[in-house]
């Protein structure tokens, strides 16, 4: 009993922690990207491109780490992400070099990808019990990881440089680290008795009670592994849905100061608009995946969503300025289906590399599709002069999210359809 509480406190610890770090990479240099172009070196074209590579590596890696953790598990997987944002997010703050800057942000934009990756299955591992909520936790550090480097980023950088502000998040990846590398040595110990216990065996083989810190479910760890994602309506609703809510986000992330400009905003307002729309995303990460799991089948909650899209659009459109805060506060709840999806993530699983597997082929073709947001809603503003073509778009896209959510909401298990 001991060592199943000290399990599953190393276990939350690692979690949270890691969760923290995800994002610090894309949001603690947007907000310096003109400081650091003057002293280093480059332009609005290269700032662009700082804006795409997390997307590019969210999406490369999703489609990559579950082959690493096919190779060398959940836990070893996890401290490499640590180990990669932590240098990456170090070294680009020591670079003079624009290439090198990039290449350094990429380094730590792959450890985070991995992260996107390997957290839910380890999740499903560790609090198999506990889903919903451990899944609010996560996704609500994820959303502070987010939401407070940009807060903090001008004030350090004015007080103490601009190379502190980028390097000081080092130290959460640092901090992550520990309690990841305590999880892999309790995994490693638990093989070992396993290999004890029964010669030839791993710990995946033994039942869940006899492995600390663990609770599972006993089925089949290797139905997980037999089918194709590609053939499942299921996964390709899933990505569909996550794919498209990132692309929507993204582009809001991108565009919402821009629109108000327009409108005859001030650059401080269309700031704190975007404030207020990362905001909305704690509100969704609270509740969303309780929510989630509470309900047979969630889809009602995406029509909701997608409600809330409409009237936000709308108002963007025809009224920006009549109620910008109502406006922003609907487009902030929309987002909603990206707790959502990494819920059912785990919920539409049954076993831990089948969440593995899931979770990166619905973040690699997700985060493909996410890149190419921000990028088409500028094409169709410049090309048209106008914003109706980019707002159609993001309204094609919001459907593109509804209809995958109508398949990955279903009642069904991913193992159950091969």
């Amino acid at each position: 009993m001991r060592g199943f509480f000290s399990g599953r406190v190393i276990a939350f610890l690692a979690l949270t922690l890691s969760a923290l770090v995800l994002r610090t990479a894309v949001t603690s240099i947007t907000p310096l990207l003109d400081r650091i172009g003057d002293e280093v070196g480059f332009g609005s074209a290269v700032a662009g491109v700082f804006g795409m590579v997390p997307t590019a590596m969210f999406a490369l890696f999703g489609l990559l780490t579950p082959l690493l953790i096919g190779r060398t598990g959940l836990e070893r997987v996890a401290v490499l992400s640590m180990v990669l944002s932590g240098a990456g997010l170090l070294a680009r703050a020591l670079v003079n070099d624009t290439a090198l800057l990039l290449v350094f942000s990429g380094v730590a934009l792959a450890g985070m990808g991995i992260g996107n990756v390997v957290i839910p299955p380890l999740v499903k591992r560790y609090f198999s019990d506990r889903v919903a909520i451990m899944s609010a936790v996560y996704i609500t550090c994820v959303q502070l990881g987010t939401a407070v480097p940009p807060l903090l980023a001008v004030p350090v950088a004015d007080a103490y440089g601009w190379r502190w502000s980028l390097g000081m998040w080092a130290l959460v990846a640092a901090a992550a680290l520990l309690p990841t590398l305590a999880l892999l040595r309790s995994r490693r110990s638990a093989e070992a008795a396993a290999r004890v216990a029964v010669p030839g065996a791993s710990s995946e083989d033994r039942p869940a009670a006899a492995r600390p810190g663990v609770v599972e479910s006993p089925v089949d760890e290797s139905a997980g592994r037999r089918g194709s994602l590609v053939r499942t309506s299921l996964a390709w609703g899933l990505a569909g849905m996550f794919g498209m809510t990132s692309l929507i986000t993204y582009s809001l992330f991108t565009w919402l100061p821009r629109i108000f400009s327009d409108a005859g905003a001030d650059e401080a307002f269309g700031g704190a608009m975007v404030a207020l729309f990362s905001a909305m995303g704690l509100i969704a990460a609270l509740a969303g995946p309780t929510v989630c799991a509470r309900m047979y089948n969630p889809f009602p909650i995406v029509l909701g969503c997608a409600v809330v899209y409409i009237v936000g659009f709308g108002g963007l459109y025809f009224a920006p300025m009549g109620a910008p805060i109502l406006w922003v506060v609907l487009l902030g709840l929309g987002p909603s289906t990206f707790p959502m999806s990494l819920t059912l993530i785990n919920l539409r699983t049954r076993t831990q590399s089948g969440a593995s597997r899931m979770s990166g082929f619905s973040q690699g073709i997700g985060y493909t599709a996410a890149c190419l947001g921000p990028l088409l809603f500028g094409v169709l503003r410049d090309a048209t002069g106008g914003w109706a073509w980019p707002f159609a778009f993001m309204l094609a896209a919001m459907c593109v999210m509804v209809a995958g959510a109508f398949f990955a909401c279903k009642p069904r298990y991913l193992e159950d359809l091969w």
